[in-house]
């Protein structure tokens, strides 16, 4: 093509010579290329793929195969053969690039820039896209050796095609070198070379400072170079795909993890590795853009997005009867686009000009509110068969918008435009989407089921800082009123639909019989919804639950409550969201919006809504000791969901050890401080603290006793509520005391249900009850209590391994058993030895020790039982 010349090869074996070949070169050319033609050919059709892929990968590893290789890919009807040999010139230079000559370096790269623009029309996609991919890669790999004459030289080609001077063609395969040469340059998608992270870090940076901007810039002027064309053109013309493929650049650049605005000016070799392979997990995922001061004129002042809403808004009016259009690339890469400018902050924004971020936010809302609104029509246009990638395209709008404002501002955004703010519109949108999701109600994951994860994301992201403040600091009345009216069509929506669930025998869908793991992170940002205005939502919950529970009594023994016992189930998980956190490994605070949000005075903390709700659940799970209740009302998941609640409240209620956080409230003297002192003290040792601990206790001996073979229920039971009672030391101090951690004591040595739990069930329930002697009053109590409660097994264990007959009865499945149980045991117990059970520990395992090298001999191919005992 005109303007286009390519370099002369370097010279070398495999085909060096620049100049004209001769009739015994040209043969040996043909027969390279024949062979490595045959090969490719060979390897699609399945023919002898070993020798096949020997021959290509022989290309490559050649001395300076680069003749042959430019011969092939001028020369072959064989696309594959061309990709594979492009293939090998990159395989060929960065190994051996530290013997080529400069004039060599330059002559490869050149040569695969000018191969891309003179055959930008082929219908080969793949082979042009290899060689840019390897004139990139060669680019980065001379970058630093480069001078700036030398780059200039080089990128002037590419910017004249970028310009259109050559054609469309050519315009879109500029375009697509530079996405190859941003994509190289970027540490997340750059090619492995073998060379240090300070080489990447150094082109990265580089390229950042020097020629990032330009590159937007060209890519710019090439959009809007053919936008007036294809939007009067009534039809698709070629200068789509150059428009999207510039769309999709800048796109990219904007990804780029700018870090040369900050005054760090060192080298980070630490930084974002090599390609990282492997799609995230998360659905909403979003990336800060924050290019610097520099950038201002290019992606603010210029009018930049201005012009893209009206390409976009152009576009989707013209086409508006198209309902294809949405999905066709150059809508996607706009939509796009659009989204990532909602992510634009920092530097970017002048300081001293502070309503020039709102405007920009409030310019490109402007554009995408259409997109979602109103919802109500949104969704029946999807659901009567409308693309919905333009209303989860808007749902992502609102996700970015929500980290890069504060919730005033993204309140007032909408004001202008509407006759409400955004975050009544954002509940609003948001209950419409459940709305369909019920409706749906179906196993696979629909268009709903990702904006409604979406959009809790934005309501997480607005509001998780105001989570560790005061709500009415942060979130405006109506917001506040917004977050009300959305938990509670929230709730209303959960319990239908796990009533809905509760004849479903398939168990196979993730909502409808999604375990509490599963469900935690829907319920996180449930919670965090509910805190923003606590006022409301505790004392709804307490409503709802109280009435739950009327129906239970009522209904029993007369009608089926199965249905109530589910709402009952997803009722208190959420509960358990909303009024205490995970923690974490760390002891969880009560949550700011309980602490600030109730003003509540000391002697009428039973009227606290927290503590009127919190006792109301801790009555119910009392009733469970009741055997008739137990058996019409307390089903084993019920039970999973009240032991869960306990866990997770007892955590951070029950008896707190938090009084550096009294101290850090109250020393403001605020009254609204006093609701968590109220909390706190109400359920401390000194006040409920004791008797709620022993209805947990009795809760807990009756589901290890009472419901044998439910594992996930007494898993439960053991790994969270009675091990986290005995993770702090003052609980420990009551716990020992009372007449039903003895009861639970005895029970484990006796009763036989409990020698059925689960085999690390029982290590945990060792480990527990051992680890409780640390409330004991001294070291010889803490002794004596560990022997009374583990003497039965160093009994057992000396009997069995005594008898005469121990080797022939050993393999029976009862003694099996039996003895699994008895090493777990042990095991539980010396995990939780410490100083002052050290003594009686070691006294158990010094009296079983014999005994355990003939348990080793017998069940030496028995590996679980070998394992026990290792």
């Amino acid at each position: 093509m005109q303007g286009f010349t390519a370099a002369a090869p370097p010279a070398g074996g495999g085909g060096g010579g620049g100049g004209a070949a001769g009739p015994s070169d040209l043969a040996q050319l043909q027969s390279t290329m024949q062979a490595i033609e045959l090969a490719c050919t060979s390897i699609q059709m399945h023919i002898n793929p070993a020798a096949s892929e020997a021959v290509i990968l022989s290309l490559g590893q050649s001395s300076q195969p680069y003749k042959t290789c430019k011969f092939i890919l001028e020369n072959s009807q064989v696309a594959t053969a061309r990709f594979q040999a492009a293939a090998a010139i990159r395989e060929a230079a960065i190994r051996e690039w530290g013997f080529l000559s400069a004039d060599d370096k330059r002559g490869l790269i050149s040569f695969c820039l000018c191969y891309t623009m003179q055959h930008a029309s082929s219908p080969d996609v793949f082979v042009q896209a290899k060689v840019s991919s390897v004139a990139a890669q060669l680019m980065k790999r001379g970058w630093l050796e480069f001078t700036t004459a030398e780059k200039e030289t080089l990128f002037y080609q590419v910017n004249q095609a970028i310009l259109g001077i050559h054609g469309v063609d050519v315009q879109f395969a500029g375009i697509k070198f530079l996405e190859s040469l941003v994509s190289e340059f970027s540490p997340s998608t750059s090619s492995a070379m073998g060379l240090p992270r300070e080489f990447h870090e150094q082109c990265r940076r580089s390229l950042e400072l020097d020629y990032l901007k330009i590159f937007y810039r060209w890519t710019q002027e090439a959009a809007l170079s053919v936008t007036n064309k294809i939007v009067e053109s009534d039809y698709a013309v070629p200068e789509v795909k150059v428009c999207t493929a510039a769309l999709d650049l800048m796109l990219q650049i904007l990804n780029w993890d700018f870090r040369c605005n900050t005054n760090d000016t060192k080298v980070n070799v630490f930084s974002a590795g090599i390609r990282q392979d492997g799609d995230s997990p998360r659905r909403s995922e979003y990336h800060l853009v924050q290019p610097g001061s520099d950038w201002r004129d290019v992606l603010i002042s210029s009018g930049h997005v201005g012009w893209l809403l009206s390409l976009y808004s152009a576009l989707r009016k013209k086409f508006s009867c198209e309902g294809y259009w949405l999905d066709c690339p150059i809508a996607v890469s706009a939509r796009k686009l659009i989204v990532q400018f909602c992510s634009l902050t920092g530097a970017v924004f002048a300081s001293d000009d502070v309503k020039m971020h709102e405007h920009h936010l409030l310019q490109l809302l402007s554009g995408i509110i259409e997109w979602v609104d109103p919802p109500d029509a949104v969704s029946r246009a999807i659901e009567s068969g409308k693309s919905e990638s333009e209303m989860l395209d808007g749902c992502r709008a609102l996700l970015a918008i929500a980290h890069v404002a504060t919730p005033y501002v993204f309140d007032d955004l909408l004001k202008p435009m509407r006759p409400f703010g955004t975050l009544t519109f954002l509940s609003m949108l948001m209950s419409e989407v459940i709305k369909v999701l019920m409706t749906s109600n179906t196993d696979e994951e629909t268009w709903s089921w990702e904006a409604r994860d979406v959009l809790l994301d934005t309501w997480t992201a607005l509001l998780t800082p105001i989570n560790m403040i005061s709500a009415n600091a942060l979130l405006p009345s109506e917001g506040i009123k917004a977050a009300a009216n959305l938990f509670g069509f929230i709730v209303e929506c959960e319990l239908r639909m796990a009533s809905a669930s509760a004849f479903n025998d398939e168990g196979d869908a993730d909502y409808l019989h999604a375990s509490v793991s599963a469900m935690d992170e829907r319920l996180s940002s449930y919670s965090l919804i509910a805190r923003a205005s606590v006022d409301v939502t505790i004392p709804l919950l307490h409503g709802v639950f109280s009435e739950r529970v009327a129906r239970l009594n009522q209904g029993r023994g007369i009608v089926d409550l199965t249905e109530t016992m589910e709402e009952l189930y997803s009722l208190l998980l959420i509960i358990g969201h909303v009024i205490a956190d995970e923690g974490e490994g760390e002891i969880p605070l009560v949550p700011n919006a309980i602490q600030t949000q109730f003003v509540v005075n000391a002697m009428e903390a039973d009227k606290h809504p927290v503590i009127v709700l919190s006792s109301s659940i801790i009555k119910f799970a009392e009733q469970c000791q009741n055997p008739e209740m137990r058996s019409s009302v307390f089903s084993p998941r019920l039970m999973e969901s009240l032991i869960w609640f306990l866990a997770r409240w007892s955590r951070t209620y029950l008896m707190s050890s938090d009084g550096n956080g009294d101290k850090i409230l109250d020393s403001g003297h605020h009254p609204e401080h006093s609701s968590k002192k109220a909390l706190l003290s109400f359920f401390g040792e000194h006040n409920q603290g004791k008797p709620v601990l022993d209805i947990i206790v009795r809760v807990s001996l009756v589901t290890l006793i009472s419901y044998p073979g439910e594992k996930d229920l007494q898993g439960i039971t053991c790994y969270q509520l009675l091990h986290s009672l005995v993770q702090q030391k003052h609980i420990c101090i009551h716990l020992v005391t009372l007449n039903s951690w003895n009861e639970l004591a005895t029970a484990f040595s006796t009763e036989k249900t409990l020698f059925l739990l689960d085999t690390a069930h029982q290590r945990s329930l060792a480990q527990t009850l051992v680890r409780s002697a640390s409330g004991m009053r001294n070291s010889d109590t803490s002794s004596q209590y560990v022997r009374n409660l583990m003497g039965h097994i160093a009994t057992y264990i000396v009997e069995m391994s005594s008898k005469s007959n121990f080797k022939s009865i050993a393999q029976q499945p009862d003694i099996l058993l039996s003895v699994s149980c008895m090493l777990e045991r042990l095991r539980g117990a010396a995990s939780a030895s410490e100083p002052r059970t050290q003594k009686a520990i070691f006294e158990l395992g010094f009296s079983v020790m014999n005994p355990i090298l003939v348990l080793l001999e017998v069940y030496k191919h028995e590996l679980s039982i070998c394992y026990s005992n290792l």
